[in-house]
């Protein structure tokens, strides 16, 4: 038996991808049980490093610092989302010079160092720490979304969009309720990542002194009272931000499942055809 993309693999096969599967889980096992012991010997668990996280001013520094991040990401989020959509709706104008100033605009901060365009905006126009993290990345991540969205809008079958000329409709009309909504489910996945980009990217808020959730666990982490619980500090901060950028990508995949099951856009079952006159003037079905 075999499908359209390899060959279902025989007996031999099987049993050498069985042994291939077991060795690699040896091995991970072996790396993973290297890493312990390389933590429990240099006294990474001892209660004096992990001490700090039970301390009530410890855990509201945190969480203090864990809502900053989320207002620059909300804040950054929403409006790449709207600098996007306005440069790639630019780059797909029909007028050359709105086209060519969209083009310049998304080209230079797409090239631009996000850390930099930060450091310009705290430094040389004297912003606000959070007004410098939201606006770098803003520029950055917004014209990243711009080019996404023109090239969802892009990928749509050209017949879509002649097909509602054809109907009278306006190229706002075509734009809006033709082309985006099925351009969406092709951007979803680029537009998810680049979000989860924004996200870490936060982080970079504590070299302009912004008190973000990386900012907090820096000053944990070098604490001589705690004896320097850096590593311990790590393991705090990796998982929420994993965490967060996992909850992304649920609600994704739940954006998804919505737009699967609306009916604007879930197939529709179509009657079976009859016999009938097929041509003018040509032979009528039997009657019965």
């Amino acid at each position: 038996m075999t499908t359209a993309l390899y060959d279902v693999p025989g007996p031999r096969a099987r049993q050498r991808h069985r042994l291939y599967g077991i060795a690699s889980t040896v091995v991970i096992l072996a790396v993973l049980g290297w890493i312990l012991y390389l933590l429990f010997t240099t006294g990474q668990f001892t209660a004096a490093k992990w001490s700090p996280f039970t301390y009530k001013g410890i855990q509201e520094l945190l969480l203090i610092g864990l809502g900053n991040t989320l207002r620059a990401f909300g804040f950054a989020a929403v409006l790449s989302l709207a600098f996007g959509a306005v440069f790639a709706t630019g780059r797909l104008s029909a007028h050359r010079v709105v086209r060519w100033v969209s083009t310049l605009v998304v080209e230079f901060f797409r090239a631009m160092p996000v850390l930099v365009m930060i450091f310009f905006i705290y430094v040389a126009l004297r912003a606000e720490p959070l007004v410098a993290l939201v606006a770098g990345l803003t520029l950055y991540n917004g014209s990243v979304l711009a080019e996404v969205f023109r090239s969802g809008i892009n990928s749509v079958d050209p017949g879509q969009g002649e097909a509602a000329y054809a109907l009278g409709m306006r190229k706002t009309q075509v734009m809006t309720q033709v082309l985006a909504p099925q351009a969406v489910r092709a951007m979803l996945p680029a537009i998810i990542s680049q979000l989860v980009v924004a996200l870490k990217d936060t982080s970079l808020g504590y070299l302009i002194t912004y008190e973000e959730f990386l900012h907090a666990g820096k000053l944990i982490a070098s604490n001589l009272d705690y004896d320097l619980p850096f590593i311990p500090v790590v393991m705090i901060i990796s998982p929420i931000y994993i965490g967060m950028c996992m909850l992304l990508s649920w609600l994704a995949n739940w954006v998804a499942k919505r737009q699967r099951h609306n009916p604007k856009v879930e197939a529709v079952e179509v009657a079976a055809p009859e016999p009938g006159t097929l041509l003018p003037g040509g032979p009528q079905p039997p009657s019965a």
